[in-house]
């Protein structure tokens, strides 16, 4: 995401962006030193990040198989992030075959390396696109040969809404990606949250990052799948949605919420 009017397009290798700073404290190589620094004093602000992190991967996991496993064989990944295996389309390809899956991201940085990595497959793409505009997103001929929203589509809005602020509406953003997907899809999201601990100084982190932190209670993510029924356990901390194995030490200061919920037919 960015911030200051920039949009997608613009690479700027002098501020901390989200996703290298996400790659670095998740043990990638391709970040720079202004990453390093914030992601080292995002944890000295709040210890658990990583565990957070690695928290909101494995709950993205989760979630795919379970949207894949309940039929649907088409995913949207807004703010997919630099790739980080396995990535969407390979956990989807382990539960069906010929699963579609569009990623979409506002920074260059994060496109080249996702076309480096996923080739010529006809199967998936990388769009690169802004969430603040979702018509732009929704209409892009990348997105519509991958996408066919007469048919159920699992929407992934893993960590990214967080770095919207109040004055980008992020409500009418996610309101108008809702609408456009049909009835038996599924909206997988997660969002930061200081319900756990005082994560002022996580914030300030991201003052100077090209997109700020913006933490939300509870209430404020539930309202997010407003029209859709949420599955069980609704909206939690991430660890604790849906878990295959025992949370990890430290899961309950984990700052993250997640959910998952279908459209009605």
């Amino acid at each position: 995401m960015a911030k200051d009017g920039e949009r997608a397009g613009v690479i700027d290798t002098s501020r901390p962006h989200p996703a290298r700073i996400y790659d670095y404290l998740l043990g990638g190589k391709d970040n720079y030193k202004v990453d390093r620094e914030a992601g080292d004093a995002l944890v000295a602000a709040a210890p658990e990040a990583r565990v957070g992190l690695r928290a909101n991967r494995a709950f993205m996991e989760r979630a795919i198989r379970f949207a894949v496993g309940s039929g649907v064989r088409q995913i949207l990944d807004i703010g997919t992030g630099l790739p980080t295996s396995p990535n969407v389309h390979e956990i989807a390809e382990q539960m069906a075959s010929g699963v579609r899956v569009a990623y979409v991201d506002n920074d260059p940085i994060v496109k080249a390396h996702a076309d480096a990595l996923l080739g010529r497959s006809g199967a998936t793409g990388v769009v690169l696109g802004d969430i603040r505009d979702p018509r732009h997103i929704l209409e892009h001929p990348d997105v519509r040969r991958l996408i066919d929203f007469g048919e159920p589509v699992a929407l992934l809005l893993v960590a990214v809404l967080h770095f919207l602020a109040d004055d980008e509406d992020p409500r009418r953003v996610v309101a108008t990606l809702r609408e456009a997907l049909p009835a038996g899809s599924f909206l997988v999201l997660s969002h930061a949250t200081s319900d756990f601990a005082d994560r002022r100084d996580a914030q300030a982190v991201y003052n100077q990052a090209t997109a700020s932190l913006n933490l939300r209670p509870r209430a404020e993510v539930e309202r997010f799948f407003e029209g859709f029924e949420l599955v069980e356990p609704g909206v939690a901390q991430i660890p604790f949605w849906r878990p295959e194995a025992p949370p990890p030490p430290g899961a309950e200061q984990v700052g993250f919420y997640g959910g998952v919920a279908r459209k009605p037919r």
